[in-house]
């Protein structure tokens, strides 16, 4: 008898732990009831929702760490490996290699790493948080509250949220980031004067144009060094500076790969048959923006349901354009599709807000909703169908409050 002959065997093998494990299993149990599934989880929790962590978990007292749990936990038939990686994918075989040199079978495999958080160099230290996981959160109320100082390193999704929910909960929160403009990759003027003067207003000290040089403990405190020489100190640090995709299995494996990402088919297929990929890491064909790699939570939802149901045999395209968004204070945006302030921009102002388009070369790209609420299915449909750029002032309707 060979060694894989020994191997264990699962019908369905989930690579990485979030949120597109999570919704992969409902996708799964929706077409195949009793069909074996293996997470491999690098974080030692179940699937969960990690948006809460960053913004209800800090806002809302009846919200509680139960209720971000999806659920693959409780579907029958479904075994977690935590604080396990795979090292290795042997696609002829159908077997994958963890950490520990065990080695599994898998009929379907679905690679759903995520990303990597970019971090800093310094010290190890309890109170620098990688803002990533829900461990960091059940640590960072820990180090959070009255009399507390955080400083958060980065200006993007996770800083800002955090810088938020802490102001709110009484931390002293210090921002440092290198963008002249909190928001500049984004928002457009003047959204981006209203943006950095909400955070000012809420009592946020904005270091703008700023790098952190390094860092170090001083006692019962830590201090940061920036470039020209700036001293802060602060209780606990938070570096949100984005992920890096984790696609080395990918690539190792000569899957094809796109936008830094996993190439797939309109199923969430890769190159390989029996490999599937979604959320993060998966470059994707968009039935209205075209090819997509996007690193949003209704993306990893949506794709992640989707790919379950592809695996256990449903032959479904995936249909969805995903949006993404945030909510600062009293601030709520949303948008779908490119962004970019140094595109044309169309601004549609509106009582309490504006929609943004934005145009590159005449044609509608991306459309940002700030402070407006709107059904996002018409943002969509007029993505799809757009009108002369002259028409797109009033196209869409406001909701109803």
């Amino acid at each position: 008898m060979s060694d894989l002959d020994q191997t264990n065997s699962y019908r369905y093998v989930i690579v990485g732990g979030g949120v597109v494990a999570g919704y992969a299993v409902k996708g799964i149990r929706q077409e195949d009831s009793e069909g074996e599934i293996l997470i491999i989880s690098q974080e030692a929790d179940v699937p969960y929702e990690r948006p809460a962590l960053s913004k209800k978990l800090w806002l809302d007292d009846e919200f509680t760490e139960e209720n971000i749990q999806i659920g693959a936990e409780n579907y029958p038939n479904v075994t977690f490996k935590f604080k396990t990686t795979v090292t290795a994918i042997n696609r002829q075989d159908k077997v994958i290699t963890l950490d520990d040199s065990e080695q599994i079978k898998y009929e379907q495999l679905l690679l759903a790493t995520g990303g990597e958080p970019r971090q800093i160099q310094g010290p190890s230290d309890p109170h620098v948080l990688v803002f990533r996981q829900w461990s960091d959160y059940r640590k960072l109320r820990k180090f959070s509250g009255p009399n507390k100082r955080v400083v958060i390193i980065g200006g993007g999704y996770v800083g800002t949220e955090l810088a938020s929910s802490l102001t709110q909960n009484e931390t002293e929160v210090t921002m440092i980031f290198p963008e002249k403009a909190l928001g500049e990759g984004k928002f457009p003027e003047p959204i981006r004067t209203e943006y950095e003067a909400t955070f000012k207003r809420n009592g946020v000290t904005l270091m703008s144009g700023q790098f952190v040089q390094s860092y170090q403990r001083q006692g019962d405190h830590l201090t940061l060094l920036t470039k020209d020489g700036t001293v802060i100190a602060a209780d606990t640090i938070i570096v949100g500076l984005g992920v890096t995709p984790r696609i080395s299995l990918a690539e190792d494996s000569c899957l094809d790969l796109a936008d830094g990402g996993v190439k797939v088919n309109e199923y969430l297929n890769t190159s390989d048959p029996a490999i599937w990929s979604a959320g993060d890491i998966a470059s994707y064909p968009d039935h209205i923006l075209g090819r997509q790699r996007i690193e949003h939570v209704d993306h990893a939802r949506l794709s992640g349901e989707l790919v379950g149901r592809n695996m256990a045999g449903a032959h479904m395209s995936y249909q969805h354009t995903p949006y993404f968004y945030s909510m600062i204070f009293d601030i709520s945006w949303q948008a779908i599709g490119n962004i970019d302030p140094k595109l044309q921009l169309i601004f549609d102002r509106r009582t309490h807000g504006s929609l943004v388009y934005f145009i590159d070369t005449d044609k509608l790209v991306g459309v940002l909703v700030w402070n407006v609420k709107v059904n996002l299915d018409d943002v969509r449909a007029l993505l799809a169908n757009a009108p002369a750029t002259d028409d797109l002032v009033g196209s869409i309707r406001e909701k109803k409050a």
